[in-house]
């Protein structure tokens, strides 16, 4: 299997995010994409590839121009006002705060900004935030193409993560959808349908906002339920699609503990329905922070869960892309991605 990989990750390596009001070291660091390479690269089976470069257009085909404009200027412009190297928004733009008055006008400065563009406070823009998401998007393409190429299964190691931007916001670790990206070239470009599933953890808030409405991309999500785990307010059961994408967003909240047994039996489950919709590539936001051990979450999935679950990908029989999420234990994060990349070679 063909690994995308890129070292610009690193350029991204904030030290702090905003938990509950206090600020803690952060879990979205360097080292979990490093370990996830440190594991793969002591099985021949995997070969790494670089990145191609795909420039900002298969960006701008999903978020927001103002998103990608403030991404790209904003830290240089907070940094020149303050001399601090990490910035969180002080105010956010909550629907209740303008009920009744519209919306207002885009921001015009990065400090009004940081509200208006991010959700939450567990995302810092930092110095190399924007080239590492630009690249992290390149890697995402790259992995695709080699699926579009012939492959029946590649890996994209996307770091920072993709999952929870949507359309017109970043946070949740994530600031340019991967997953959703990869997923709106692939429908665009050959026509035919596509199928999102998503393994984190953390429901997928962005990727389902962003194909809520549309038919030709499924969005499959198994996920902690949200009325305990991050992102909170999205990921019910009831969420279906609307419109013409009715039907065509599953969700699957889980139970705190769910194990090995219950969590592969609810894949098989989805699995079938994938199969119905016929899609002709899936593409998987793989999160392995469904770990018994992961800090963050409350799932306990085990090492050989994993495989088992690639196992059940695999036989979808569909060519399929992996893209890197979330997973926070450091310790196990390699030899978990390696199981569930190892279920789908066979």
């Amino acid at each position: 299997m063909d690994v995308v990989w890129t070292d610009l990750h690193r350029l991204h390596s904030p030290q702090h995010e905003i938990n509950m009001g206090q600020p803690i070291p952060t879990y979205e660091k360097p080292s979990r994409a490093e370990t996830i390479r440190e594991q793969l690269a002591t099985d021949a089976s995997f070969r790494f590839v670089d990145r191609r470069e795909y420039g900002i257009q298969p960006i701008e085909a999903v978020h927001h121009a103002g998103l990608i404009a403030f991404l790209e200027t904003a830290w240089a412009e907070l940094n020149a006002r303050t001399g601090r190297t990490e910035f969180f928004p002080e105010a956010m733009l909550h629907p209740g705060l303008r009920a009744g008055m519209g919306n207002p006008p885009l921001p015009t400065n990065a400090v009004s900004g940081l509200g208006y563009w991010c959700y939450e406070t567990a995302t810092p823009l930092a110095e190399g935030t924007y080239t590492a998401a630009r690249a992290s998007v390149d890697v995402a393409l790259t992995a695709a193409q080699i699926v579009l190429d012939g492959a029946s299964s590649s890996y994209g190691l996307c770091r920072p993560p993709g999952h929870h931007a949507a359309a017109d916001v970043f946070g949740g670790f994530c600031f340019f959808n991967n997953a959703a990206i990869v997923a709106h070239h692939i429908a665009s470009t050959t026509g035919s349908k596509v199928t999102v599933l998503d393994v984190d953890y953390h429901h997928g808030n962005g990727t389902q906002q962003i194909f809520y409405e549309r038919d030709d991309v499924q969005f499959v999500s198994l996920h902690g339920d949200p009325d305990r785990a991050y992102p909170w307010y999205i990921g019910y059961e009831e969420e279906t699609g609307a419109g013409a994408g009715r039907g065509s967003t599953i969700n699957v909240p889980l139970a705190a503990e769910t194990e090995d047994d219950v969590y592969v039996a609810r894949l098989a489950d989805v699995a079938a329905k994938i199969s119905a919709f016929k899609p002709s590539v899936v593409v998987v936001s793989l999160g392995v922070d469904t770990y018994w051990n992961d800090p963050i979450s409350d799932l306990a999935l085990t090492t050989e869960g994993y495989r088992r679950c690639g196992d059940v990908v695999k036989s979808l029989g569909i060519p399929t892309v992996v893209l890197q999420e979330g997973g926070y234990d450091i310790e196990a994060i390699g030899r978990n991605v390696h199981a569930w990349l190892s279920g789908l070679q066979g």
